[in-house]
């Protein structure tokens, strides 16, 4: 019986750094555009700006740099 794709814990982790800084660098374009007059709806700024510092924290728990 076929348990499907398995990785080990080393490439899980920096598949999810690269996730969380893909994330990161997504979140912080968005603000960026709206500071320069794209608009944004107001509770997208106001998470994005929560889910940045969150994401500030997490990076370097799986060994990057925000």
């Amino acid at each position: 019986m076929s348990r499907g794709l398995e990785i080990d814990y080393d490439t899980a982790d920096r598949i999810t750094l690269l996730v969380l800084k893909d994330q990161l660098n997504y979140l912080r374009k968005e603000l960026e555009d709206f500071k320069e007059g794209k608009w944004l709806h107001p509770e997208d700024v106001a998470n994005n700006i929560k889910i940045i510092a969150a994401l500030e924290l997490l990076i370097p728990y799986y060994g990057g740099t925000p």
